[in-house]
């Protein structure tokens, strides 16, 4: 079984001021680099003949070029169920289309639907046990984030797995858009 999920990279330029912000919430564990991007369409656990699959029906996207920009910040979860801080990505009908491809993709390679709202962001920090306090301080002080818009010419399909520090990340494959 193989953990899937498609994504756009971060672009470093990008992904380095976020590392930046990566402080003041005690026991957060702070995402690499290489681990910042914002999911299309998280698959999950499949076989390797439904994720071959889902590649085929991944490379039927056609759809141009966009660009994208980062803006705010947030968590996820509520008090002690505080699970993870995140930055967000403006408004963009192009990120909503591509999304809503990967879905679609999804389903015909003979997934179920996503039932949760598409919400698009990154993830800097999974929580376990933060104080409040400390998560609502941070948020304050990274509120206003707002990157440079970055271009967006591809997205891929990741493999996830689990480890001692959390979770680790590899590109699959990789679609061009245009």
């Amino acid at each position: 079984m193989l953990r899937l999920f498609a994504a756009i990279e971060i672009p470093e330029d990008i992904g380095i001021p976020l590392l930046a912000r990566q402080q003041g919430i005690e026991g957060a564990r702070w995402r690499p680099l290489e681990a910042l991007h914002i999911t299309l369409r998280f698959i999950g656990d499949v076989s390797e003949t439904t994720a071959d699959d889902l590649d085929l029906e991944l490379e039927r996207i056609s759809q141009s070029p966009f660009g994208l920009e980062l803006e705010r910040v947030g968590s996820f979860g509520e008090g002690a169920d505080l699970h993870a801080v995140w930055a967000g990505v403006a408004e963009s009908e192009p990120l909503r289309r591509l999304a809503k491809a990967c879905e679609s993709a999804a389903r015909r390679a003979g997934l179920a639907s996503e039932t949760r709202a598409y919400r698009p962001h990154v993830t800097l920090a999974y929580l376990k046990r933060s104080n409040p306090a400390e998560v609502a301080t941070w948020i304050q002080a990274n509120n206003l984030l707002h990157s440079p818009t970055f271009a967006v010419d591809r997205f891929g399909l990741y493999s996830s797995w689990r480890t001692a520090e959390g979770s680790r990340y590899r590109l699959e494959r990789e679609y061009r858009l245009g």
